[in-house]
């Protein structure tokens, strides 16, 4: 049986057993309550019925071979059953109980021990609360949940139970397909779940709640298949503070890794990032029901000035573009709203139109005529049963008739969630119109559907990041000539320079020609200026006669350089190891700025080159390499060129590269010089 249709049977099983006591017993309630017609079984040596469901001993009594099984027994009956479920052919299962890789190392133990009783067999799971699946109606679900049967939906993929919980019982209009949470991934990786999810059209978007990942590179292929196949993917990913990264160490053993690596993960795979669930919610419904944007421009309606000001505002901060309007759209809307409303996007219609379709009908399709990616129309309804919602019904029914006259997209947003009624909601949802609910919400999830949008137009190009290798033997430093050769050999441009002993260093310069710089020489010296180790821009003999004699009772060994110059701008290059993602490559702002300005970018091998000058192109310093205040200008290739370098040396170094620095990377006005580098690899 492929992994596929193994998983398929377990998410939609015709046959489900139910194993354990009262955690079994409340999911084959749960299971009916959710519409399940297929056949139930329980097992449980020592009780009679479980929730109405008549008891076999072991899963050897049972009359058939479950599609899906609920396991809440203990951690060791647990992996008894897993193991026998598995022999018999079994589609899958949920492990419910906890005490596994979460709690310590003797439950490390226990989930290597459960892997090898599942074999092939996909568990979701342990320490996890199961799934509920609304579009088959089947609950492998041992608590209460929020949902309701639907065509189609979002799919939830949680590491946490309590946090799918509190997702299932939204009141935001969000229409759930699936809630999974697999707490500890011992069966299943993320990468599983969304592969087996996109091959279900039922299925319009994705949102996981990530902790870890362990296998960063399934997991790229299966999000970069996502994109192929047109199912968005968002992601809320815990674990940016210290203190949240300690937390999910000790949830469910997922190691966090720096967060700056996890959100050039996202970028590169167009995994829209959320940083609120509220914002989390509504960028899900977005793109459920309005889908990804063709580029990051929004055009906003409302009947206040207010409003129009706060959109402004809340769109420059999302990095939206709120183009102006038209000279034909002007003039149209000059007809229709009179010499008293002053026009612009966003557009404060005033409340002149407000009640009259046709007015509202004509201002709404000239907007959208105008072709933003998205157009706002802002609503917010009156509260209670009992209020008089008929005027805001008309504006309703105009922009829907206006979407539909031109062919352009549209949501209607309230400035608050509680303003957007369930009644409202409903109407617009039936006529393909997403309710959104909250201003700066709405504006993140625009954003994020275009660069989703953007994402897929080139994930052709798009690369599976590298599986991490494991570093094979021990990591020694090179001194600063031999990691300069080493990079040169991948075309690393590195200054002209030789290494001598003291008594040659003028010589030494004398070859080299004037000025140049004097650095001592050594495989356990990192740090140059802070241990007074070099000098430069020595202009003479004298001068270079006196810094040797000056680091002499220290070192033994000197580099003799020329001096880099004119300079434009000074740039790091880095790379590290990362335990989840391998080798890195990190940019930024060098030199003495290194320590000063937050200003760097990380990317993950392997790097198009396309992607290194974006990144140098977003970094602060390129201000100074764009010929700040009238100054010399750098040429942005040449550095390109040297980063993409460094990147080929550390690809092909992958199993024995530990760490290297390039700092300062001198920007020229004609070419990128490293005067310093630093390797620390193993030798094999």
């Amino acid at each position: 049986m492929s992994r596929h249709t193994a998983m398929k049977s377990l998410f939609a099983p015709r046959s489900v057993a139910f194993f354990g006591g009262r955690g079994a017993g409340k999911a084959i309630e749960q299971c009916r309550f959710a519409g399940y017609d297929g056949e139930m079984f329980a097992v449980n040596p020592g009780r009679d019925e479980l929730s109405g469901v008549p008891c076999v001993s072991s899963a050897a009594d049972l009359p058939v071979v479950p599609d899906a099984a609920f396991v809440a027994a203990p951690p060791e009956a647990s992996i008894d059953i897993i193991r026998e479920l598995s022999a018999m052919g079994a589609g899958g299962a949920v492990c419910y109980a906890s005490g596994f890789a979460e709690l310590d190392e003797a439950g490390i133990d226990l989930e290597k021990a459960l892997r090898d009783a599942a074999g092939d067999m996909p568990v979701v799971g342990p320490n996890c609360h199961g799934f509920v699946n609304y579009l088959d109606g089947v609950a492998l679900w041992p608590d209460e949940h929020g949902g309701q049967r639907v065509d189609n939906g979002i799919a939830l993929v949680s590491q946490s139970g309590n946090f799918g919980i509190n997702l299932s019982m939204q009141q935001r209009g969000v229409d759930l397909a699936m809630v999974i949470t697999i707490g500890n991934k011992a069966c299943l990786g993320l990468h599983d779940y969304i592969e087996f999810l996109i091959r279900d059209s039922r299925v319009t978007a994705i949102g996981l709640h990530i902790e870890g990942i362990e296998n960063v590179h399934d997991f790229s292929i299966a999000a970069i298949k996502a994109l192929e196949a047109g199912v968005p993917i968002v992601a809320i990913k815990t674990g940016r503070s210290s203190r949240g990264a300690e937390i999910n160490m000790s949830h469910t053993a997922s190691l966090a890794g720096e967060d700056r690596l996890y959100e050039a993960l996202f970028k590169r795979l167009g995994i829209a990032r959320c940083d609120s669930v509220t914002q989390f919610l509504e960028t899900l419904k977005f793109l459920s029901i309005a889908g990804t944007l063709p580029e990051p421009t929004v055009g906003s309606m409302s009947c206040s000035g207010g409003e129009a000001s706060l959109i402004a505002d809340y769109a420059d901060a999302a990095g939206l573009h709120m183009p102006q309007l038209s000279a034909s759209a002007e003039k149209r809307l000059a007809e229709i709203l009179g010499p008293k409303v002053p026009l612009s996007n966003p557009l404060d219609y005033h409340t002149y139109a407000w009640g009259d379709y046709d007015a509202l009908f004509a201002c709404f399709s000239t907007m959208l005529s105008d072709a933003c990616a998205c157009t706002m129309l802002v609503l917010d309804y009156p509260p209670g049963e009992n209020a008089d919602t008929a005027s805001w019904e008309v504006a309703e029914r105009a922009l829907i008739d206006a979407v539909s006259a031109t062919g352009q997209r549209a949501v209607v947003t309230s400035t608050l969630p509680e303003t957007m009624p369930l009644a409202a909601r409903q109407r617009l949802k039936a006529a393909g119109i997403a309710p959104m609910q909250g201003l700066d919400e709405c504006l993140s999830a625009i954003n994020a559907a275009a660069a989703i949008g953007a994402a897929k137009t080139r994930v052709a190009d798009t690369l599976p990041i590298r599986a991490p290798e494991t570093l094979v033997g021990e990591a020694l430093v090179l001194d600063e000539l031999a990691s300069k050769k080493a990079l040169a050999d991948y075309g690393l441009i590195v200054p002209k320079g030789s290494a001598c002993k003291a008594s040659e260093a003028v010589d030494a310069a004398d070859a080299i020609g004037y000025p140049v710089v004097v650095k001592a020489l050594s495989d356990e010296l990192t740090h140059k200026t802070d241990a007074g180790a070099v000098r430069i821009n020595l202009r003479n003999t004298d001068a270079v006669a006196a810094a040797v004699e000056a680091m002499s009772p220290t070192f033994d060994r000197f580099l003799i350089e020329a001096m880099v110059g004119p300079t434009v701008a000074e740039i790091i290059v880095g790379v590290n190891r990362d335990p989840t993602f391998g080798l890195t490559l990190l940019i930024g702002a060098g030199g003495t700025l290194v320590e000063l300005v937050e200003d760097t970018v990380s990317l993950l091998l392997p790097v198009r080159q396309d992607e290194i000058a974006d990144a140098i192109r977003s970094l602060k310093v390129m201000k100074l390499i764009d010929g700040w205040r009238g100054g010399a200008r750098g040429d942005v290739d040449r550095i390109v060129d040297s980063v993409c370098a460094v990147a080929d040396y550390a690809t092909a170094n992958n199993a024995t590269l530990a760490e290297l620095d390039v700092n300062p990377l001198v920007v020229t006005p004609d070419k990128a010089i490293a005067v310093d580098a630093v390797i620390r690899r193993s030798r094999q």
